[in-house]
């Protein structure tokens, strides 16, 4: 059948699907296909419009991550909507985007490399930026690509605990004198010299960004030397049923504010999204196996494309989608049973869905074009899905930011 093709959830698509699929509302793909593995519904008008809005907004470079999510066909939108640099953390990820973009700018941001990986990737990947946070990364940088003199050399700085979803604090970065002594180390170096942090994944304030600069500030008068990159990384949030950020404007707005007030007239400010470009961009259609009381076993779950929804507990925008059409039934909460046969695939919600939700419906979760199918497993042998270009709006509009002033997917 032409209108779909089957996937393995553990690897991204070798081609586009916008090319090889009619495009269609989720309603209509699921008459047409009666779906018994998930349907992944890929939404590239709203991917386009999502990234033109945040390159144009943004105060300086955006760098998509890579790692949110790899499917060739986003990547693609992405690329139409104006996305030029890529931040990739691995060398399979570095000759993904080169594969499909040669002209791409590929930033290595990861800080603990591989040395077959930064020498590939310097080496015939065309890669020239690598971020580091450690002495004994810059030698390693050093002792693989040597005497090169197009280096850009991005130290990544440890920041405090804060307030995001996800703390991103632990495990990478350096502390105030190791960042210092690194900047020093690396001046002489480097044709290019920066600065990076991360807030966390899913920052709720604004402020943080301003809080990180300022200590950015700090290592960098420390430091005495000249920088040309200040790299703010992440963490710029979406909305979720139970989540409400404050419009994105007021991010950049702290973010542009304090950038100016270093007074670094030759430094350019990066920025590298990953969520906010492609959460609503995807949305996954289940169908339920079962329904025992409250309790719905269906087919995908924390060891497919709703990892998040386990054990970090996220809520995700759902629907009924239901073959014969509407129902006026009242909602209720769920909880999830994925498919395997291991007890943690419990997903507790609440999953709010119409009452009379039996075997056989279908339902839409959204929200899942970041973290859903890139972190999928071949567990139990449930990794098989399918995938479809589809014309809906985004299942969930957050307040200022790219996308919110498109149609909402409508109710089956």
């Amino acid at each position: 059948m032409s209108h779909f093709r089957p996937r393995n959830l553990a690897l991204p698509l070798p081609g586009s699907v916008a090319t090889t699929l009619r495009p269609m509302r989720v309603e209509d793909a699921v008459r047409v296909l009666q779906p018994a593995d998930p349907v992944h519904c890929l939404r590239p008008g709203l991917l386009i419009a999502t990234a033109e809005r945040f390159v144009q907004s943004f105060p300086g470079t955006t760098l998509y991550a890579v790692k949110c999510n790899p499917e060739p066909a986003v990547l693609r939108a992405l690329w139409e909507g104006g996305v030029r640099h890529f931040d990739c953390a691995s060398a399979g990820e570095v000759a993904l985007v080169r594969g499909l973009f040669p002209d791409a700018i590929i930033h290595f941001m990861h800080p603990v490399k591989s040395r077959p990986a930064i020498a590939d990737a310097y080496l015939r990947q065309g890669v020239r930026d690598f971020v580091l946070d450690s002495a004994a990364e810059l030698a390693k940088i050093l002792e693989e690509i040597g005497g090169a003199a197009d280096l850009g050399l991005v130290v990544r700085l440890a920041l405090p605990k804060g307030g995001a979803l996800y703390d991103l604090s632990g495990k990478f970065g350096a502390g105030f004198e190791e960042a210092v002594d690194l900047l020093r180390a690396a001046r002489p170096l480097a044709a290019r010299l920066g600065v990076s942090f991360h807030v966390g994944s899913q920052c709720m304030e604004p402020l943080a960004y301003r809080r990180a600069l300022a200590l950015a500030g700090d290592v960098i008068r420390a430091a005495g030397v000249a920088i040309e990159i200040v790299d703010v990384g992440g963490g710029f949030p979406v909305s979720y049923p139970d989540l409400d950020p404050p419009p994105l404007g007021a991010y950049f707005a702290e973010i542009e504010a304090a950038f100016d007030e270093l007074d670094l007239p030759a430094a350019e400010l990066w920025a590298e999204p990953g969520r906010v470009l492609v959460a609503a961009g995807t949305s996954v259609v289940l169908q339920v196996q079962a329904r025992r009381g409250e309790a719905l076993y269906v087919n995908d779950g924390v060891y497919g494309s709703l990892s998040d929804a386990g054990a970090p507990g996220f809520r995700f925008p759902v629907r009924l989608v239901r073959a014969e059409g509407s129902t006026a039934a009242a909602l209720a909460p769920f909880a999830f049973w994925g498919p395997t046969c291991d007890s943690a695939d419990y997903m507790k919600g609440p999953f709010w869905l119409p009452e009379d939700i039996r075997e056989g419906d279908w339902i839409e979760v959204g929200q899942l074009g970041a973290y859903g199918a890139c972190l999928a497993t071949q567990f139990n042998g449930f990794d098989q899905a399918e995938m479809v270009e589809v014309t809906d709006g985004p299942m969930l509009q957050t307040p200022g930011h790219p996308g919110d002033d498109l149609p909402l997917a409508l109710a089956a």
